[in-house]
């Protein structure tokens, strides 16, 4: 798959400090739409589940409704790109883990890409982040009791990312993804799904510009510790 040097992510914040309690917002959420219109992300406190389609923002909360974003809500942790396919294929009966294994066939796992399936899924699984208050907890903790609900036979789109190991941390490493169904009343972050039938697209991406929340004092006084945030990724995602 030939690269387009012009594609590249752009993230607000990194998961790993929002993996240690750093879950004040630090950006608006419209902003982001600046430098993409696909992508995912959550809200001040850690307040559900952010997904960017098609140039619209929604958002998942803890009760499972879903609605449009106005773009001024605060986030601590968003990415997105201008998404355009580079690879699609079609697929069918196969689950979530059949499903990764087939697209890292077809990737380069040092690149970061941007993953879209749209189609019909026999089963869906999602969950979603409650919203916290301060003094936050640590990410792990509210990953261990949210909420989850799932869904059968159930059309929508999964958008999320790819991220090579060397960026574990900054985001998790791995596959990332966020779901919405196409009636907009069904949406969160992906546990495991099986899809019936359905089409994949692919953009691996040339670049990661990483945005750090400058201005907030949180962020820049609370230093990140790798050894314990890296195991709480592995558990939380």
């Amino acid at each position: 798959m030939l690269v387009k040097t012009k594609n590249y992510i752009y993230q607000h914040g990194t998961l790993g400090g929002l993996m240690q309690d750093l879950m004040e917002g630090t950006e608006k959420i419209g902003t982001l739409s600046n430098y993409g219109d696909f992508g995912l992300g959550t809200l001040e406190g850690s307040n559900g589940e952010v997904i960017f389609l098609d140039g619209v923002i929604y958002h998942a909360d803890q009760t499972g409704a879903i609605h449009q974003l106005s773009g001024e809500e605060l986030t601590p942790y968003a990415a997105v790109t201008h998404f355009e396919s580079d690879l699609q294929f079609p697929s069918s009966a196969i689950t979530d883990d059949e499903l990764k294994a087939e697209i890292l066939n077809k990737i380069s796992h040092n690149l970061f890409a941007a993953i879209k399936v749209a189609g019909t899924f026999k089963h869906m699984h999602v969950r979603i982040a409650p919203k916290q208050v301060k003094p936050y907890p640590r990410f792990v903790e509210i990953a261990r009791n949210q909420p989850e609900f799932s869904a059968a036979e159930i059309s929508g789109t999964i958008v999320g990312f790819f991220t090579p190991k060397l960026f574990h941390g900054a985001a998790a490493a791995g596959f990332h993804l966020h779901f919405i169904s196409d009636d907009h009343k069904f949406g969160g972050h992906v546990l495991d799904f099986k899809l019936t039938k359905g089409q994949v697209d692919v953009m691996e991406l040339a670049e990661f510009r990483q945005h750090f929340p400058t201005e907030s004092p949180e962020y820049l006084a609370n230093e990140i510790k790798l050894a314990d945030i890296t195991k709480d990724i592995e558990e939380a995602e």
